[in-house]
């Protein structure tokens, strides 16, 4: 392997010592063929230089790379799952196999799914199938072109077991993902620790989480910095909620293990984008009751935050905890202004941020039950797409009287450039979306076929999204 320059290995997870997770092995697998390998990612951490061979080598057979971890970690955590708290959780299918710098000097791990059993996979096979990962690269993908802070799948190599599963055809065919993250670490973890009272281990974590995904020297008591790190997270987290419901995604499992504390979106499961504005929108068939429903996800990942703040219970006072976790609502409303601003493509003319342009849009959105893609679509740069929008598919429902507010009220914002309205992507006449309809075709493709030509082709469409909405 030759090294890059770029490449800046630092196992730091190493520095915390026991009590945090347990060296593993990776599973043998019968084959590795490569199905994605993110080379865009790759050189943010010096290693898109991998032939395919070293690629397979290090994310299919997990040998270790240069100066990084020797063996791969299962980390511990437990976590509240459906508001249900499980003790019994973990890396089951998955490991820490990797840490490094990025090009913006930020601590990034390596994690994996479908990589074999763990200590913690109880009655789990510990491995992935090829759709799992297949359908986490598309949301990936589409989240980081819509400007979401999203995890990146790295990563996707079928390994050549049958596999089966209750919620999908079986036999299907598996495969061994690895993303990149700026972090690991959730919010079970910090649980975990509470549940065996391991105070000396939770203050330790905190310093590890300021020190290596905040950036901060930590200082003062233990309460103080524990207080810190609580503030910075839950900022995070508030923004977190925000992106989501700017983007129109529905994670679908906001549950405490799937939440991790530098705020990106991670640990996807049935996700799905909204078709139409519709608060009730679940995406996982098993949430009967809507917990996690696209308009309950604000409230659930302010849950989720407090759940941190309850396992710092043994270091804070429960006052102070109360008063930093009490402004989520300020950052998350305020955030919320702003993404669904970007999704317009417009800026305000003066200094404030005029809520009746968003009452509008939110009003109409939920009453005319429009496609949510093709609203930010048609409008992306406020008045200055009118003509395009008034002459497109939908213009229908534009000419309601209804809608004249909301054009209006565009006339107090700019387009933040308006030269971006000739981009290739708004010429075309269609917006780029990720419906449920779409992933099953795409996915037809592949095992009916085994052609990815479908797959690598709308990749290349988000991207030209993401460039054109940069």
């Amino acid at each position: 392997m030759i090294i890059s320059p770029n490449y800046k290995p630092e196992p730091a997870f190493l520095t915390l010592g026991q009590g945090y997770g347990d060296e593993v092995e990776a599973a043998d697998f019968p084959k590795t063929i490569i199905r994605y390998r993110n080379d865009r990612a790759a050189s943010e951490i010096g290693l898109d230089g991998l032939t395919d061979e070293e690629w397979t080598n290090h994310f299919g057979r997990f040998n270790p790379l240069p100066g990084n971890l020797m063996e791969p970690i299962a980390q511990r955590y437990h976590g509240h799952q459906f508001r249900h708290y499980n003790p019994d959780i973990g890396d089951g299918r998955g490991f820490l196999f990797a840490q490094m710098r990025d090009q913006n000097n930020r601590l990034m791990d390596l994690g994996t799914k479908g990589s074999g059993r763990t200590p913690y996979s109880r009655s789990g096979d510990g491995r992935l199938t090829l759709k799992g990962g297949y359908r986490e690269i598309l949301a990936t993908e589409l989240l980081e072109a819509l400007g979401v802070y999203t995890s990146r799948t790295l990563s996707i190599i079928e390994t050549g077991e049958s596999l089966h599963r209750g919620d999908e055809p079986s036999p299907t065919r598996s495969a061994v993902m690895v993303r990149l993250n700026h972090g690991h670490i959730r919010i079970g973890t910090f649980q975990r620790l509470a549940y065996f009272t391991e105070t000396e281990l939770i203050s330790k974590l905190v310093d590890y989480c300021l020190t290596h995904y905040y950036g901060e020297t930590p200082s003062g008591s233990a309460q103080d910095r524990a207080l810190k790190f609580l503030s910075l997270v839950t900022e995070k987290v508030a923004i977190q909620a925000a992106e989501l419901m700017a983007a129109g995604f529905v994670h679908g499992v906001l549950n405490t293990d799937n939440i991790n504390i530098t705020g990106e979106v991670f640990d996807f499961g049935p996700w799905r984008f909204l078709p139409t504005m519709d608060l009730a929108f679940t995406a996982a068939y098993f949430d009967e009751h809507g917990l996690y429903s696209f308009g309950h996800q604000p409230d659930a990942l302010h849950w989720n935050i407090y759940q941190l703040g309850g396992a710092l219970a043994d270091i804070c006072e429960e006052q102070a905890l109360k008063d930093v976790l009490a402004v989520y609502p300020e950052v998350y409303l305020r955030t919320i202004r702003e993404k669904l601003l970007r999704r317009l493509g417009i800026k305000p003319k003066g200094d404030k941020i005029d809520d009746e342009l968003l009452t509008h849009l939110n009003k109409f959105m939920t009453t005319e039950n429009f496609p949510y893609e093709r609203f930010f679509f048609d409008w992306y740069g406020g008045g200055a797409s009118e003509d395009r929008a008034m002459t497109g598919p939908e213009a229908h429902h534009y000419s309601k009287p209804s809608y004249g507010e909301f054009i209006a009220a565009l006339k107090s914002y700019d387009p933040v450039n308006e030269a971006a309205l000739s981009n290739a992507y708004f010429l075309n006449g269609k917006p780029c979306t990720m419906l449920i309809e779409e992933v099953e075709e795409l996915w037809s493709h592949i095992t009916e076929r085994d052609d990815w030509k479908p797959f690598h082709q709308k990749l290349e469409a988000i991207r030209e999204m993401g460039q054109a909405l940069a």
